[in-house]
């Protein structure tokens, strides 16, 4: 009799014991994905602000190759009208004097052009750098410091 109180109490202390094991276990369970769902939200942050970076260097980038070929379009329309325009002077005109005036004309005309096409884009690549520097550098330096700021709470032994 004396054995089987016995046995029957260390039977209820070993499951007792398979019971707070078994409570701990979903007790770690439970911590470990909150830890995890904490490190992916904070994975996820900085994958945010990366693309967000990478969304306004790919926008400055857009802009800049939209710039860049609406004013190779423009010249390209301009240069066939001038060389028309030209052509049909030099074809219909009949006085050579004023053939070759119009020929110095159309020289300078292209030369002039063609400089303030080049103008156009030399501008438009410096205002890009410029861009780059200015707002696409300080959302770097923006997402860098955030980087090396500990967080709140945190006793830096002051």
């Amino acid at each position: 009799m004396i054995t089987s109180v016995i046995v029957i109490l260390l039977l209820l202390l070993a499951f007792s014991g398979f019971c707070i094991a078994y409570w701990q276990l979903l007790l770690c369970r439970r911590e470990a994905r909150i830890l995890n769902s904490h490190r992916v939200a904070a994975h996820s942050a900085i994958q945010k602000s990366r693309m967000d970076l990478l969304e306004v260097r790919n926008r400055a980038r857009l802009l800049e190759d939209s710039v860049s070929g609406g004013a190779s379009a423009v010249e390209k329309l301009h240069k066939a009208i001038s060389n028309t325009t030209f052509g049909l002077i030099d074809l219909f005109s009949k006085d050579e004097e004023f053939r070759q005036t119009a020929r110095k004309a159309r020289a300078t005309h292209d030369q002039t052009s063609q400089q303030i096409y080049r103008t156009v884009r030399t501008t438009n690549k410096a205002l890009h750098i410029l861009a780059d520097t200015l707002i696409i550098g300080k959302a770097e330096k923006r997402l860098a410091s955030r980087k090396g700021q500990k967080p709140p709470g945190s006793d830096d032994g002051q």
